[in-house]
């Protein structure tokens, strides 16, 4: 199985009327839904008003794959608990972050960047496979059309993705880097723009299968704590010595 934790800030659903009617159970609530229907994953969500954010060393280390959503209150979770999920991703664990979370501080201090942009509120979006061949892009055509979705355009102020696998347009002319993949330690990152709060984008089915697929491939094989250690030498009989 694997153990995958959708921590969401669950601001937007839980006080707004309008994005409740999208999201009634949270945001983390209809991701929840719709990967807890696979076989091979196995669900638990945490939210801001939990405590500590719902967030533990302890329970990072049971976890394989991090889904996290955030937007209005990215400074109200504490570096400490930025840090630690920072540190469960070099050793291993996987990260997947959603649309807004790219200002949030697990995907900047991971990142070392801004993570800036430029954005629009209401605009049709069309995302771009471009490399139709990786694990995460399996079961996708061409594209992802949305109808209505936020605008996010470059420049993105991002390091260069490992990876590229989805490349936005939208009707003002814009573009985005949309699906970036990264490696940092012994941890994978998949960065996915879309899931404004103000659209129902998780209901999408195509959507919905970018995230099980990128669940799958972000997953550890190999989890270890990248430190700093003292080693010996060994010699040509084989033998290690100080």
């Amino acid at each position: 199985m694997i153990r995958v934790l959708v921590w969401n800030e669950y601001e937007h659903e839980r006080v707004e009327e309008k994005f409740k009617k999208n999201y009634p159970d949270g945001i983390h609530g209809c991701i929840a839904e719709f990967l807890g229907a696979e076989e091979d994953i196995e669900v638990k969500c945490a939210t801001l008003q939990d405590e500590n954010c719902g967030i533990s060393k302890e329970i990072l280390e049971e976890t394989d794959v991090l889904i996290w959503w955030g937007h209005m209150k990215h400074g109200d979770v504490p570096d400490e608990v930025a840090y630690m999920v920072r540190d469960a991703v070099l050793s291993g664990m996987g990260l997947i972050v959603l649309h807004s979370a790219h200002h949030s501080k697990p995907f900047k201090y991971l990142l070392g960047t801004s993570c800036n942009l430029t954005w629009r509120n209401g605009d049709k979006e069309i995302l771009w496979v471009t490399e139709p061949s990786h694990p995460i892009t399996q079961g996708i055509d061409r594209c992802i059309i949305l109808e209505e979705e936020e605008m996010y355009g470059e420049p993105f102020v991002i390091p260069t993705p490992d990876k590229l696998l989805f490349i936005s347009n939208f009707s003002g002319g814009e573009v985005f880097r949309s699906g970036c993949l990264y490696e940092r330690g012994n941890g994978k990152i998949f960065y996915f723009r879309p899931g404004d709060e103000n659209y129902k984008t998780y209901y999408n089915p195509e959507i919905q299968r970018v995230i099980k697929n990128a669940v799958r491939f972000i997953a550890p094989t190999y989890r270890n704590t990248v430190d700093c250690p003292h080693v010996r030498k060994i010699t040509d009989e084989g033998d290690y010595v100080m």
